[in-house]
């Protein structure tokens, strides 16, 4: 057998002499030498016929420029003759100039000589009956004193002329002389060496027609006159013998030479490196096997001992007929012992892989991220293809609800070339499961794809393209824990060996081990849900209207979980805004809470209108208060570490008054594009209590950028605070950067070099001020007189109207009567009105006295006691706040419906 593949197939008997036996002409056209020669010979027809055109063509053109530097000599020659101005000057030129022309024809050889006066006309032509006649053609270059060829078609014939102008004695054109040559003539001339072109192209056909034939020749004797067809269905059963047949191929000449090994035999026999070509005992064989093949005798399924292999051994004698002498040779290997160990070596790789698997797998509370780690670690150890589908609810954190549910595929890996399967995001229709007596999802063991049937019906088509991309066996474990199942893990393969039923334990355990984990993910994703949900729900959702400044935010959560930073943009009655920036140290629902907490007393003890420093005492106090509550758990760690910054700002006056507790300056960037920390008093983080709280007052330009933040943004291991402060302000000094802008700058600037260790909780606020104008602020001072309340109330009424507030007057005018009366009566000097026209109408009456008015209910036998009430019930909003100098009463109402009056 294995000397018949040596010797390719056979050729049909037609092509055989039936007394020799060997093969027919070696010349024939089916053979590859007669196709090559065909070849060769179209090519080079196809070469002769396009050079002999190309020769053609570029002697035609060297015709035609030869005519035309023959045209333009003879008309040069002409135009600059004497006697030729002389006749274009004279009163009969025509007969001055038509024997001219005649003779430069005959002179020059040329078809044609003529002269034309300025407009065209013919004044001499060969052909008389065209003298007098316009000649075609545009003559403004010659009329312009410029001489020149061109491809001249119209009467009598068409040529390659030359135009040449004639100059008079003072230089001026006063005629034109054309010569050329017809293109006719030149066709003649073409007719004439052609013949010689296409003999030169015969002879040089023939010599490379004769070459052809002898590399033919030569081809047809080293193929032995084989066709295209059966040259390549030698090559196709060479290369088979040599690299894919599972048997041990030699041949060895007669002189016991090695002329051909594949790569079995080469593996089997250890053969050396570059052993073609060397004597058999030269080869280091084992003695049982090399005096075999020395010998040369026939021999039939001997088993000699090569190494660890015992190898069955065939050998043939060749050359039979007119073939070469020499033995063909094929091993076996026959070894039973290789099974066992490859069962050894398969229990020893599930052992490995089941420990790289508890070492890989479950390394993130993630879980996709875990699907994928199982993919990643089976992949290529254990299947070519894994493939995990998880249901729905499991990849949102939540517990899967009995009944049917839907699954996506979340991790897909495979170690080769495309695949029909569903990638990543796809809903699976194949389904890969079963479903024991007890309803119970079971694996599914299929080691021949192509001989089960259950698992094609869903998707027949994709399942044939499945089994045509070469998938032959396949195992589907449920990826179940706590007695709940959450996906499906789906192995495959098509280039391994198909499973065997030992297989089926270890991809049960590496699915159980990834199920565990994937349930640890899965609490830890629904808990880490519920803290970001509590903590989103806590923050602002979107910031307030107001017009003291234009703000933007960023809040970027921890990746290690819910943090306590927080902030706040608070509108308080004058126009003013509180900026709040916040932090509670640590992370988790606790932290979360505690935030919430703080945020609300902030929010209260601001609508109490209280300067910063009071407010963090009170919010100080209230820490205090929350650490000893009892209630408290033994394990709740105490809120001491929280820090927070409180800015005040009036965009009235532009000042803005600042305290902070603990927590890091803001950063002012000013209009101009210089930068400047606030360096308002530290104090203690809050909880501490054991200093009284300071405040710095600072006036903002208008357009200033305050930037509020916490150390999340700053704060990097190794790196020095002052240099990453220093970072921020040159990312924040950008001159016209807008908040938003400006909070992308800041984060562009700081955390890209932070490490995954350095990731805290990041809350960033910007804000940019604005001043109220002034002709929205209107202000009076009030003597102590209870007559001076009159006119202070009509001049109110006055800007009022001025503002286009009429509508309004008149229950300003109630207001501010009860308050600047009461004012006047019971309070101190100085007393002051002030009117603000923002997104509110905003009544003010100061006085020094810090005594302040309650709002009670008066009976019916009560002389006073009415004001405040009726303040109450004809403002929106209205409340007392406190200064160092006395207090001030106010009073909020909306503006008209007016266009002109609608809040900015």
């Amino acid at each position: 057998m294995a000397s018949k593949r040596l010797h390719g197939p056979r050729r049909p008997a037609r092509r055989r002499d039936a007394r020799t036996g060997k093969g027919g002409s070696r010349f024939a056209l089916r053979s590859v030498a007669g196709q090559v020669f065909l070849l060769q010979l179209a090519i080079l027809l196809l070469l002769v016929v396009a050079a002999t055109l190309i020769l053609t063509w570029r002697a035609h053109q060297a015709d035609i420029r030869n005519a035309r530097e023959q045209a333009h000599a003879c008309a040069g020659a002409v135009a600059a003759t004497p006697s030729t101005a002389a006749a274009l000057r004279s009163p009969d030129p025509t007969a001055g100039l038509q024997p001219l022309s005649l003779r430069a024809t005959r002179a020059c050889g040329v078809d044609f000589v003529t002269v034309l006066d300025r407009s065209g006309v013919r004044l001499s032509d060969p052909v008389p009956r065209l003298i007098g006649t316009r000649a075609s053609g545009d003559f403004s270059r010659a009329l312009d004193g410029k001489a020149y060829t061109e491809k001249y078609h119209g009467e009598p014939t068409d040529s390659a002329r030359a135009v040449v102008p004639v100059r008079g004695a003072d230089g001026q054109v006063i005629g034109i002389v054309t010569a050329g040559v017809d293109l006719s003539t030149v066709a003649a001339q073409l007719d004439d060496e052609l013949p010689w072109v296409t003999a030169g192209a015969a002879v040089a056909l023939l010599l490379a027609g004769g070459g052809a034939a002898l590399v033919s020749r030569r081809l047809g004797r080293q193929t032995h006159g084989l066709g295209a067809a059966e040259v390549t269905r030698m090559y196709e059963h060479h290369d088979a013998v040599l690299h894919a047949v599972r048997e041990g191929v030699l041949v060895l000449d007669g002189e016991r030479r090695l002329l051909l090994a594949n790569d079995e035999a080469q593996r089997l026999l250890n053969l050396p490196e570059k052993a073609l070509g060397r004597p058999v005992g030269a080869l280091g064989l084992d003695p049982g096997v090399g005096d075999l093949l020395a010998s040369g005798r026939a021999a039939d399924d001997e088993v000699h001992a090569v190494g660890e292999r015992l190898l069955a051994v065939n050998q043939r004698p060749t050359g039979h007929g007119d073939g070469p002498a020499g033995t063909v040779a094929t091993f076996r290997d026959t070894t039973e012992l290789r099974e066992i160990a490859g069962q050894a070596e398969g229990a020893a790789q599930r052992l490995d892989l089941l420990y790289t698997a508890g070492l890989r797998i479950g390394t993130s509370l993630d879980v996709v991220r875990t699907a994928e780690e199982l993919a990643d670690v089976t992949v290529p150890r254990f299947a070519d293809v894994t493939t995990i589908d998880l249901l729905d609810p499991v990849i949102d954190g939540r517990e899967p609800l009995p009944g049917p549910a839907t699954a996506r595929r979340v991790a897909l890996r495979s170690a080769g070339s495309a695949h029909p399967l569903e990638d990543v995001g796809s809903r699976p229709r194949v389904p890969p499961v079963a479903v024991d007596d007890e309803g119970e999802t079971v694996t599914v063991f299929e080691p021949d794809l192509a001989a089960a049937d259950e698992w094609r019906a869903t998707d027949p088509e994709r399942a044939e393209r499945i089994l045509a991309a070469g998938f032959h066996s396949r195992i589907t474990v449920p990826m179940r824990a706590r007695g709940t199942v959450f996906g499906l893990a789906g192995f495959w393969r098509r280039d391994q060996q198909p499973f065997q039923p030992e297989d089926l334990a270890s991809a049960e355990e590496l699915v159980t081990r990834t199920a565990v984990c994937v349930d640890n993910a899965r609490r830890y994703a629904r808990e880490h849900s519920m803290a970001v949900t509590l903590q989103r729900s806590l923050l602002p959702g979107r910031l307030p209207e107001q017009n003291a400044v234009d703000a933007a935010y960023r809040y970027l959560p921890a990746q290690a979980g819910v943090g306590g930073d927080w902030f706040d943009v608070i509108p308080l009655p004058g126009a003013r805004v509180a900026l709040v920036v916040g932090d509670v140290v640590g992370h988790g629902l606790h932290a979360a809470a505690t935030m919430g907490r703080l945020r609300t007393a902030v929010h209260n003890f601001s609508s109490l209108d209280l300067p910063p420093d009071e407010l963090l005492a009170h919010l100080d106090e209230l820490v205090a208060r929350i650490d000893q509550d009892p209630t408290r758990g033994a394990d709740t760690e105490p809120v001491t570490g929280a820090t927070v910054l409180y800015a005040l700002y009036d965009p009235t006056s532009g000042r803005c008054h600042l305290a902070r507790a603990g927590h890091p300056p803001p950063v002012l960037a000013r209009p101009d594009g210089t930068t400047t920390v606030l360096e308002a008093p530290a104090n203690l983080p809050l909880g501490l209590g054991t200093s009284p709280f300071e405040m710095r007052e600072v006036t903002l330009p208008e357009g200033s950028r305050l930037v509020l933040y916490t150390d999340g943004l700053i704060r990097m291991r190794g790196r020095d605070l002052d240099e990453r402060i220093d970072l921020l302000r040159s990312a924040v000094g950008h001159v016209h950067d807008a908040p938003e802008e400006t909070c992308t700058a800041a984060l562009e600037a700081l955390l890209p070099d932070r490490s995954l260790s350095d990731r805290d909780d990041i809350a960033l606020l910007v804000a940019r001020t604005s001043k109220l104008p002034p002709d929205r602020v209107a202000e009076w001072d009030v003597p102590m007189d209870p007559e001076a309340v009159a006119p202070v109330r009509a001049a109110c009424v006055r800007q009022m109207t001025a503002w286009g507030l009429g509508e309004t007057a008149f229950t300003v005018e109630l207001i501010l009567s009860e308050l600047i009366t009461n004012a006047v009566r019971h309070g101190a000097p100085p007393v002051t009105v002030r009117l603000l026209r923002d997104r509110y109408l905003t009544c003010e009456v100061s006085d020094a006295s810090s005594t302040a008015p309650h709002l009670r209910r008066a009976t019916s036998a009560d002389e006073g006691g009415r004001g405040l009430f009726l303040i109450a019930q004809l403002a929106q909003h209205w409340g007392t706040r406190y200064g160092p100098h006395g207090k001030t009463i106010w009073a909020e109402l909306p503006l008209s419906d007016s266009p002109d009056d609608a809040p900015v």
